[in-house]
């Protein structure tokens, strides 16, 4: 929603704003289709040149995070503390046998089942399981700080593919303003070809020109480079809940009491997405 909003006060500003100080708004209108065509097709042919198939859908689905915002709330912070604590709590009560069912077949587990938002993350499931997996058949001898170095090597892999539509806008961004220029200096040459004209066809010739520059600079430092923060924010707000996750399993393997276990990953959480202490302790009263 605010990304929407923010397109709109730039839009009304930049233009109002030409307006009111009396610029002929027909003028740039007149030029915005060609010089946008050279622009937006250089960039897009830049993408093309610098990205896979792959990356470049990854792009698209960096430019609906933008809109939609981080996919992970309150609610789901306090479910993935809930499940860890589950899991972590069955593992010292009955031991490694009746936990592996449930890291082996997670679809079928009715510890897991109850998180259906959670599931849709296999990052995220996939890190619960393979972790567990590891304690599983060690049968409880792991080293937990070598544990950790495994999730935290599987964390940053993951991050470092997910950040990859805000480093490619990022890229996108930085290049907008020189693009702009390209299509500035093919204004000039296209003038140059026709220098004998009268002096006010001359000027609508430069303007429309110069028309180029600003257009590539308006979409870098207006919209590319904002979007690219924009998706990054995101990107790290929704990645926060891969570190809630590494943060009680080895707090527990460490063998602190479970109460301390989730106090340590809740008080680590955003407050915009901090659960409540009595939320959580609720939760796992009713478990």
């Amino acid at each position: 929603m605010f990304p929407a909003i923010g397109l709109v006060v730039l839009l009304v500003m930049v233009f109002g704003g030409f307006m009111l100080t009396g610029g002929d708004l027909g003028a740039v209108l007149h030029a915005l289709p060609h010089e946008m065509l050279i622009i937006g097709g250089a960039a897009a042919g830049a993408l093309i040149i610098g990205n896979s198939g792959k990356e470049l859908k990854q792009l698209g689905g960096g430019f609906t995070k933008i809109f939609k915002g981080p996919k992970y709330k309150k609610q789901d912070f306090l479910d993935v503390i809930l499940l860890i604590s589950t899991l972590m709590k069955l593992l010292r009560q009955e031991g490694p046998v009746a936990l592996e069912p449930h890291i082996e077949e997670p679809q079928a587990s009715t510890i897991f089942t109850q998180y259906p938002k959670l599931m849709k993350d296999q990052t995220l499931v996939h890190l619960i399981t393979d972790t567990l997996r590891l304690v599983v058949v060690s049968s409880g001898t792991l080293d937990p700080h070598a544990v950790e170095e495994v999730m935290d090597n599987g964390i940053k892999t993951h991050h470092h593919d997910a950040i990859r539509p805000a480093e490619q806008l990022q890229t996108l961004g930085d290049a907008l303003p020189a693009l702009g220029i390209v299509a500035a200096v093919l204004g000039v040459v296209k003038t140059m070809g026709s220098i004998d004209k009268p002096p006010a066809v001359l000027g609508a010739m430069i303007g429309s020109a110069l028309v180029g520059t600003f257009l590539g600079v308006l979409l870098a430092y207006g919209m590319v480079n904002p979007f690219a923060n924009r998706a990054r924010q995101v990107i790290e707000a929704d990645a926060a809940i891969y570190d809630v996750v590494k943060q009680m399993i080895i707090a527990s393997l460490h063998g602190h009491p479970i109460p301390l276990v989730i106090e340590a990953a809740r008080s680590g959480i955003s407050h915009s997405n901090q659960p409540a202490f009595a939320d959580v302790f609720d939760g796992m009263r009713g478990r």
